[in-house]
């Protein structure tokens, strides 16, 4: 395409703008996802409507093609990172509007290990989903991780590790969930390279999550079950 074809956003009616978006985002174009935000904002789009139509739904074909191998780490990273451009001018506005929540993850590396990118991924497609995401950062010990799921009143708790000696620390903070009484009272989803399903399930985990696309389906999965059994208590 030259630059003399060079598409002009606030002329696209809104369908295609929200296309656009779409191409935009995949593309990781910050400045152009901004844009966009704020052209539908003028147009009088309620600020949840342009987070659903145009953001998670651009984010949710990244997901899809970053799953099936088409896109990698790198890409999915620019992506979630124009994502985060769109959401700070909307985040606010939220706010005000009370917005409904697709539910609130604590999310963080355990005790002893440092990685973060696969970390920072999922809190990255996390919020492409709508959700709030809480980021404790790496290495935290599981008092850390409980004192934040009471203070920002989460549904999820988010745990990675990279490394084959710090796995076990997720049983660690299980096990002290389960002793204080509070297991129950929150989705448990664990990942890092090492982790497999039997892992998971070994230590008490409700979901082990190979990727960042599979977190994000298991936590939708997850809080519609909790949503569904609250209604019929």
């Amino acid at each position: 395409m030259s630059d003399d074809d060079e598409i002009i956003l606030s002329e696209l009616d809104d369908e295609e703008l929200v296309q656009q978006m779409f191409d935009d985002l995949y593309d990781g174009l910050k400045e152009e996802i901004e844009e966009g935000v704020n052209i539908l904002l003028e147009r009088g789009w309620e600020p949840y409507d342009i987070l659903t139509k145009a953001l998670v739904g651009g984010m949710t074909i990244v997901g899809a093609d970053f799953r099936d191998g088409i896109l990698f780490v790198p890409e999915v990273l620019l992506a979630a990172n124009a994502m985060k451009g769109g959401m700070a001018i909307l985040k606010p506005l939220l706010a005000e509007t009370g917005a409904p929540r697709v539910g609130k993850m604590v999310i963080g590396t355990v005790k002893g290990d440092i990685h973060d990118i696969g970390k920072n991924l999922v809190g990255m497609m996390m919020e492409g989903a709508g959700f709030e995401v809480v980021d404790l950062g790496i290495n935290n010990p599981v008092e850390k991780y409980l004192e934040a799921l009471d203070a920002e009143g989460a549904d999820i708790l988010g745990m990675s590790a990279l490394l084959t000696t710090t796995m076990p620390y997720m049983k660690v903070v299980i096990d002290t969930m389960v002793e204080q009484g509070i297991r129950d009272d929150f989705i448990v989803l664990v990942g890092g390279a090492p982790l497999n399903e039997e892992f998971g399930k070994a230590i008490g985990a409700d979901a082990y999550c190979r990727d960042a696309a599979v977190a994000v389906e298991t936590a939708k999965e997850w809080m519609s079950r909790k949503h569904n059994s609250a209604k019929s208590a």
